[in-house]
């Protein structure tokens, strides 16, 4: 039997320690199919910092989830095996070695991961642990920003750099690669060239507007088909009315309502792992942008939870 969430019943939402959804401990059960696992790491951001304290603000909002997802028909907690596994340590002053040390934390957990962030430099070493187990896998990466650029400052390894890396390094499966929530001003022209040459698609947050849920996601499961996939969510793809707290924020997002609407539509598919990056607690009044960040990784969670386990 599955051990899960700490009964709200007997032991009210605001006591106890502050796991997500209130979950066991990895060392409390020993096992896990479904993990999730904090990166408390922002030092490849270029603007505001405070990603850092993303995770401990995540598993602080992510009191309030219930252990049945109805829009989904789950109880994720029940089908399999979900922990907490704690936080990844990565080197504040190293981002080469920060890499490193989270895709070694990553391969150490045998289970399929959920990871709070941290900023979204994290995804590249998320990413090489995905493809080591699965081969290059498909990228759903909702986002207000392309991260596809190049280098910053000369520095190759960047929050803004992970999936030109990710490319580079033949971690993805370039089919299959897929942008959703992108808008606001470029450097140039030249980058959405250089974006479609690493083979991305990329549907606007407009798109998301004009055509709806529905037909982004049919359009999104078409481009993935039933290869493994990734899904790697910086909480910028949110408007900031909806995600305030956050280190590059884009006026002119997608809802709440639409980011969970599009990943609920990706039930059936061969989820393997994913990440929500960028929250930044700082800037984040009356935890609007934690609380949406952890039925995020709810909803995550209750994909992989859909997974065949063996």
């Amino acid at each position: 039997m599955n051990k899960g969430p700490v009964d709200s019943a007997r032991v009210p939402r605001f006591a106890g320690p502050a796991t997500f959804a209130r979950l066991p401990r990895l060392d409390e059960v020993g096992r896990a199919d479904v993990a999730v696992v904090g990166v408390p790491f922002d030092s490849g951001v270029s603007y505001r910092p405070g990603a850092r304290f993303g995770p401990a603000a995540v598993r602080e909002a992510s009191r309030l989830l219930r252990p049945y997802h109805p829009a989904l028909d789950v109880s994720p907690f029940e089908r399999v095996q979900v922990v907490d596994a704690g936080d990844i340590v990565a080197n504040p002053y190293h981002i080469e070695e920060a890499i490193e040390s989270v895709e070694a934390g990553a391969a150490a957990l045998d289970a399929r991961l959920v990871t709070i962030g941290g900023d979204h430099t994290i995804a590249l070493p998320l990413l090489r642990d995905a493809a080591r187990r699965h081969g290059p896998v498909a990228l759903l990466h909702f986002d207000a920003h392309l991260d596809t650029w190049d280098t910053y400052f000369g520095a190759e390894y960047t929050h803004g750099t992970p999936f030109r890396r990710a490319v580079e390094e033949g971690l993805l499966d370039t089919e299959a690669l897929s942008h959703v929530g992108i808008r606001g001003p470029l450097y140039g022209k030249k980058d959405l060239d250089e974006d479609r040459r690493l083979g991305f698609g990329i549907v606007t947050a407009a798109d998301v507007l004009r055509r709806g849920v529905d037909e982004v996601v049919d359009a999104l499961r078409q481009r993935i088909g039933d290869r493994p996939l990734y899904v790697s969510v910086d909480i910028d793809v949110l408007d900031p009315a909806h995600a305030p707290g956050t280190g590059t924020p884009e006026a002119g997002g997608l809802t709440s309502r639409e980011l969970l609407e599009i990943l609920r539509g990706l039930a059936g598919g061969n989820l393997i792992g994913a990440d929500v990056v960028e929250v930044a607690p700082a800037y984040d009044h009356a935890e609007i942008t934690s609380v949406a960040a952890s039925h995020v990784a709810y909803d995550l969670v209750s994909l992989l939870a859909l997974q065949e386990y063996k």
